[in-house]
């Protein structure tokens, strides 16, 4: 062919060297591997072209059965062909190979699994800065919502053609789990894209859930309540620091300028930073499945919160000291008075069961009480109910003590669960006695009496001197002021006494009254997340001052610095310190919307 002749042809479409995949593979069985290297090698071409994808999965296709497990470094480098990314032509021709591998060769439903779940976060790439490679994640890609919705559409794909994928899609969800000290992005993708999956493979949501839920608790416990305030605090400081005001122009409030500083709506602490971003996933995703155009889907909800206790009994009960993860059911119970009514029928059945161990029945008086004082949407109706429960229980508890002809002590390792009653008993009344006594004060005051409170705090067991200061403190000139139960005489004799209280019945060591011998918990503590926190703040009770309560002469419900704090119990409740343990539609507009990661974010979408 001359020059002319050339120029005349039609341009060849893709340049391939070596034969058929046909002839190829025939060859490699034979025993000469030269062209079967070659095709490895052409496949894993970063260079490589759409059409030279195409060609070469369609001829694949057509021999399919043919690619048996002595073919796996060859499927290896399929699965690693960058498809996501690639036309639409490419999209479909590389859905239909894998439609066609799945169902003739089994052997490589796990391999084509983790292919797919290894591109729900971004991929990492390389930037060059001052002549240093350093890694980063393609955080901006534009195309990233469409690349994620190619992935569902493949899962579901694999999904239609081998039912038994959720079995095995399980261990590779776990193992390909980003670390936590990944960025807030590569969480965030990862866990939304998992959400979205339990929408078409529902049977898989409670394993799914608790994985995700297992990583936020690592991130909840290892960023305490106070690291997270000394953080923002520390960033407020350095805020003013960098920013001086100029003196003459304007008198503007500090405070007020450090809140509408941008950047605000992240948290200086990382670990609350990736915390917040997952407690925003996790409460849309709650909300998207519960409500449609602001109608509650009862059913789903109802299932969503089966596997949501499910996870709690296994994973946020046991973990001491957890500060927000267990928000995500404070916020579905907000959905429906029932869901709060069957949250806390279930810890009422924890607390009052024997056969539970104490550690978790002392939690779960924790959450009971913390519950019942900081939710908003739970009536005071409700509220007696619960009281009337666990005061009838305190009170046989006392009975039982009283008939068994031995001396009572305090020894927490005895009676834990009965202190933690009494505790969620006085926390209750402290955030609620108002809301009690409101419209009909006559009422309200015998109610509070019928409970015959002062039985409780006079029995042998002597609670007061077991539960918090503070919370004995307050609850003490609450009770005054209504003339309902007088403690002082009691709180002055155990302070004078300061008898050591046991917490081994062995022994063991021994803490005296000004610490927290209950290892006491309140779960529904202020949150501090800023982002999630739109969601929660409309339907949390905060502490409000009691001007009108007079606390006697050296006494006081705080017990830290009390500047700007929202709880009276400031500096007695734990901290976690970074050990998980065993203890006693879419967002709002003024949150990252996910349609960034997919629209809609949890649709439920029909079998692609």
């Amino acid at each position: 062919m001359d020059s002319l002749d050339f120029l005349n042809s039609p341009p060849v479409k893709t340049v391939r060297f070596g034969g058929s995949v046909a002839d190829t593979l025939m060859k490699y069985k034979q025993g000469d591997s030269s062209d079967y290297e070659l095709l490895r090698h052409q496949l894993a071409d970063p260079e490589i072209k759409d059409a030279q994808i195409i060609s070469w999965l369609q001829e694949f296709r057509g021999c399919v059965t043919q690619l048996t497990k002595d073919h796996e470094q060859l499927i290896y480098t399929i699965l690693r062909l960058p498809w996501v990314g690639r036309s639409n032509a490419v999209v479909e021709e590389y859905m239909t190979f894998l439609s066609n591998l799945v169902s003739a060769q089994t052997v490589y439903l796990c391999s084509c699994l983790k292919m797919v779940v290894s591109h729900f976060t971004p991929k990492r790439m390389t930037i060059c800065e001052g002549g240093v490679d350093i890694s980063d994640s393609d955080d901006e890609d534009e195309n990233l919502p469409r690349n994620f919705d190619r992935c569902h559409q493949a899962l579901q794909l694999i999904t239609k053609y081998v039912p038994a994928t959720s079995r095995f899609l399980m261990p590779i969800v776990q193992e390909n789990f980003p670390f936590i000290q990944k960025s807030s992005r590569t969480l965030e993708c990862y866990v939304h894209n998992l959400l979205r999956v339990t929408v078409y493979i529902p049977s898989i949501r409670r394993d799914v859930l608790e994985v995700i839920f297992e990583k936020m608790l690592k991130l909840d416990v290892s960023a305490s309540r106070s690291h997270i305030e000394e953080a923002e605090e520390n960033a407020v400081q350095r805020q003013r620091a960098e920013e001086p005001a100029e003196e003459g122009l304007f008198d503007m409030d500090e405070d007020v300028a450090a809140d509408q500083a941008p950047g605000t709506t992240a948290m200086a602490h990382p670990v609350a930073e990736r915390l917040d971003t997952l407690m925003a996933v996790m409460m849309s995703y709650i909300r998207d499945i519960c409500l449609v155009n602001g109608s509650l889907q009862v059913e789903r909800t109802k299932e969503l919160y089966k596997d949501l206790l499910s996870v709690f009994d296994k994973l946020i009960l046991p973990t001491h000291a957890s500060c927000h993860v267990q928000y995500t059911l404070f916020y579905l119970c907000s959905f429906r008075l029932a869901l709060a009514e069957a949250f806390l029928d279930h810890l009422w059945k924890i607390l009052q069961s024997p056969s539970q161990p104490a550690v978790l029945r002392q939690a779960a008086a924790g959450f009971l009480g913390s519950f019942l004082a900081r939710a908003k949407f739970v009536p005071v109706a409700t509220v007696r109910a619960c009281l009337d429960l666990l005061l009838s229980w305190i009170h046989r508890y006392i009975d039982s003590q009283d008939n068994s002809g031995r001396q009572a002590c305090c020894d927490i390792s005895l009676h834990g669960p009965f202190y933690s009653a009494c505790q969620a008993v006085f926390y209750t009344l402290i955030f609620r006695h108002r809301a009690m006594l409101e419209g009909n004060m006559k009422k309200g005051l015998e109610y509070l009496q019928s409970l015959n409170l002062e039985r409780v705090v006079m029995c042998q067991l002597n609670p007061l001197k077991v539960c918090l200061l503070s919370v004995s403190n307050m609850f003490a000139a609450i009770t005054r002021k209504y003339q309902v139960v007088f403690c002082y005489t009691i709180i002055e004799r155990n302070n004078r006494h300061m008898l050591p209280v046991v917490r081994s019945s062995a022994g063991g060591d021994c803490v005296t009254t000004n610490t927290n011998p209950l290892d006491s918990f309140f779960p529904f503590d202020p949150y501090l997340l800023k982002r999630s926190s739109q969601l929660i703040e409309p339907l949390y009770q905060v502490w409000e001052e009691l001007a009108d309560i007079e606390l006697p002469p050296g006494k006081t419900a705080r017990q830290g610095s009390g500047e700007d704090e929202d709880d009276f119990l400031c500096g007695e409740t734990p901290q976690a310190d970074g050990i998980v343990g065993m203890t006693p539609s879419s967002y709002d507009s003024t949150l990252r919307s996910p349609s960034s990661l997919g629209s809609p974010p949890f649709s439920f979408q029909k079998p692609f």
